[in-house]
């Protein structure tokens, strides 16, 4: 039987997606507000498919939810059509596809059905509004600034960066620089390395945590 957990910060979508999962013979093995208390929960395993909404109200983001819960689990996101950049990162970070909240009760277990059985979502509204998304910008980094950036926002320090790529410490470090003054001309500021990691994220450059080497590189 396959098996679901419901995370959402409002009780009463919870209630209904249970109820819609439960009559159609689908376990719901945890509903909760937070992806930490999903991992509190103490389960057996973990559950096959996660229903997850994209904004929680706990200050937690939706690459830190996704990437802890697609180590074990397929995570469709569960949201409103109006965030199409962190849908973006959502699907960046490892999530399998989205269902819009909007969508009947009977589309979103049609949806948690394919999965199920292997099979990919139709997510064509979605990738039309995140393909149309004036927020996001080609920042046209250069072969070496991607190179730099990949390296650097997987967790290399940039010293190590410039002996992987050959290159002098202060090439590396000018690279950086370049790279941020590009992404902040097309309006997608990136001042701290965290923030560099979101672009290389959303640019596909690196691929979500828990999908990296163990070397970070």
């Amino acid at each position: 039987m396959t098996t679901v957990a419901l995370i959402d910060d409002h009780e009463s979508v919870r209630l209904g997606l249970a109820a819609a999962l439960a009559n159609d013979g689908i376990d719901v093995v945890f509903s909760g507000a937070t992806v930490r208390s999903y991992a509190r929960a103490g389960l057996a395993r973990p559950a096959d498919i996660v229903l997850l909404d994209l904004m929680l109200g706990d200050g937690t983001t939706v690459i830190e939810n996704v990437s802890a819960l697609a180590a074990s689990s397929s995570v469709i996101i569960h949201s409103v059509a109006d965030r199409p950049g962190a849908v973006r990162e959502g699907l960046a970070a490892g999530a399998v596809g989205v269902v819009s909240k909007a969508s009947p009760l009977a589309t979103v277990v049609a949806s948690v059905r394919a999965v199920a059985a292997g099979d990919p979502l139709d997510n064509v509204e979605w990738a039309a509004a995140v393909d149309s998304d004036t927020d996001f910008a080609d920042a046209h980094l250069s072969g070496r600034e991607r190179e730099v950036l990949r390296l650097y926002a997987a967790g290399l320090p940039l010293k190590a960066v410039s002996l992987r790529l050959g290159i002098a410490y202060s090439t590396a470090k000018e690279n950086i620089a370049r790279v941020r003054a590009k992404y902040t001309q097309v309006g997608r500021p990136a001042p701290t390395k965290v923030d560099l990691m979101r672009r290389a994220l959303e640019d596909g450059l690196v691929a979500p945590p828990n999908e990296q080497p163990a070397d970070g590189a």
